[in-house]
């Protein structure tokens, strides 16, 4: 399994960014797919997932209606559009998946939000 994010980097306070996952090494349209971050100081958390078809996904409050997961199996990519980003949403950012015993994670992709 090799999860590879991209897209990171740098922007002010009510600025989008749109991070990218590439997946391979297993069958990506079998699985749920999640994003998470860590901020400075902080434990990982969730940020949400996204169901194997894409249909359904979840975001955690604080980024509800500003995040959106998609997922394109054709291509075996994961996005997260982040929209009216805000200093709270600086962290490093993770796509993961499972497989019920084992948590993939990829390396993270920075994104800084600030003035």
């Amino acid at each position: 399994v090799q999860l590879v994010e991209s897209g990171g980097g740098s922007v002010q306070p009510g600025g989008s960014l749109r991070l990218s996952c590439a997946a391979s090494g297993f069958t990506f349209s079998n699985f749920l797919m999640s994003w998470y971050r860590q901020a400075p100081g902080k434990l990982r958390e969730l940020v949400g997932h996204i169901g194997k078809n894409g249909q359904n996904s979840y975001v955690i409050g604080s980024v509800k209606g500003r995040f959106f997961i998609s997922r394109d199996n054709a291509k075996n990519m994961l996005y997260l559009q982040m929209n009216s980003l805000k200093p709270e949403d600086t962290a490093l950012y993770y796509c993961a998946t499972n497989d019920n015993s084992t948590i993939y994670w990829g390396k993270g992709a920075l994104v800084t939000v600030s003035s």
